[in-house]
């Protein structure tokens, strides 16, 4: 008993800190959608490359990271309500203990070896990035390209967790101890 209540807490602090990145990563796109309209007023309003001193290349470049970050710490979010891609076709006509053994043999077998991968094939790339504090290719870009690369590695992780969660609330359905859905409905 007292193990599935742990396992139950540590599903819902994923959730938790997932929803928390993910709502916070929203805001990104408003900052986008602003730094493209600072782009486009400086140039064809003030016909000028730069807006109150800060060089075009720095929003351009900026809206390139806020979009990265929406789309890698974003995921994790989108997999919490279950609004991410699915390749299996069969799920949504199966019944509710089909659709859980899918979701924890998916989680599994799928989600978290895709991840560990992922993290495993990037940290050469991202440590590589920091050991030199990797810059822009472009004169005068934005010094935080290894920040960038770094949300490879904060992809991965959040989605391992996120699967980690799935898995557990569909395994505790499986078991016949939980009624909470694998996934949140927005």
């Amino acid at each position: 008993m007292g193990g599935n209540r742990i396992l139950r807490q540590i599903s819902r602090a994923i959730d938790a800190l997932n929803e928390a990145v993910g709502r916070t990563v929203a805001w990104a796109i408003l900052a986008m959608v602003l730094m493209q309209l600072a782009v486009v007023v400086a140039r064809y309003v003030f016909s000028t490359s730069d807006l109150f001193g800060i060089p075009s290349i720095w929003l351009q470049e900026g809206i390139v990271y806020m979009q990265g970050l929406t789309i890698m710490l974003g995921a994790a979010y989108a997999f919490l309500y279950d609004e991410h891609v699915r390749v299996d076709i069969f799920r949504a006509a199966t019944g509710r203990r089909a659709r859980d053994v899918v979701d924890l043999l998916g989680s599994l077998f799928f989600v978290l070896p895709l991840c560990g991968f992922i993290a495993w094939s990037a940290w050469p790339n991202v440590t590589s990035s920091w050991m030199t504090l990797e810059g822009s290719i472009e004169p005068n870009g934005l010094p935080f390209r290894y920040l960038l690369k770094t949300t490879v590695l904060a992809f991965a992780v959040l989605v391992s967790l996120q699967a980690v969660s799935v898995a557990i609330k569909a395994l505790l359905r499986l078991a016949g101890k939980s009624e909470d859905p694998p996934f949140r409905v927005g």
